[in-house]
């Protein structure tokens, strides 16, 4: 029933507007910018971008989020990330290459992505890449980890229980909702703790309690998830 309940919100998918910066706040700026210039068609293409930091910082969030912009303004994009074993030829017409989860590429993921690297660069073609550590401790060959640390490094964290409740809290409450600690208790720990979940949940309860008229409760998070 919980997962149920989540994947009303998630359809939305991820974007920038939904992603909770806390101390990342200069890397959302930084790709705020940078897929504001890619939309817009900037033939002055930004350098490439590398964002690194533990699982849960929201890396993934942010690739997809750009992507996610850039297709739905119709723009096609390179996309490769460590589970895929095939992928498709270096297009000239991609809006930017996106690569995920970096430290994970065997062989013939970083020759794909040093060709990648190589053509977007020729191109003018930005690259977004993202790994758990700093491009420099990279284990990939010489080439594309020297590539992949010569431009913007964006190191993120995951935010901690405080700053989780705080974030909650204020967007709660920036919808006029007043969520309880009992609430908010349930909710970290019946639910995924992960912000963009949460977030989704938000959204998902806000709507309930607008349709039944009733304050967002255990009871009515219950009795929404018997009706999912």
């Amino acid at each position: 029933m919980k997962q149920l309940v989540l994947d009303l919100g998630l359809a939305l998918g991820p974007s920038l507007e939904n992603f909770c910066a806390g101390p990342n706040q200069a890397a959302l700026e930084h790709l705020t910018l940078f897929l504001g210039h890619l939309q817009t068609g900037v033939v002055s293409r930004s350098p490439h971008t590398y964002l690194w930091g533990c699982t849960g910082s929201g890396k993934t969030h942010l690739l997809k989020a750009v992507y996610m912009g850039l297709h739905g303004q119709g723009a096609t994009v390179g996309w490769l990330d460590a589970s895929m074993s095939v992928w498709p030829e270096f297009q000239e017409d991609w809006a930017a290459v996106l690569m995920d989860d970096v430290h994970h590429f065997d062989a013939a993921q970083q020759q794909a992505a040093f060709n990648w690297f190589v053509n977007a660069q020729t191109q003018n073609i930005s690259v977004l890449a993202a790994g758990v550590i700093p491009p420099a401790d990279l284990p990939l060959r010489d080439d594309l980890r020297t590539r992949l640390g010569g431009g913007f490094i964006f190191a993120l964290q995951a935010l901690d229980e405080t700053q989780r409740r705080t974030v909650l809290r204020d967007n709660a409450q920036s919808r006029g909702i007043t969520l309880s600690d009992e609430v908010m208790d349930f909710l970290l720990t019946r639910f995924s703790r992960d912000l963009g979940s949460l977030m989704v949940l938000l959204d998902v309860m806000d709507d309930y309690a607008l349709q039944t008229q009733r304050a967002i409760t255990i009871p009515l998070i219950k009795t929404m998830m018997d009706n999912a």
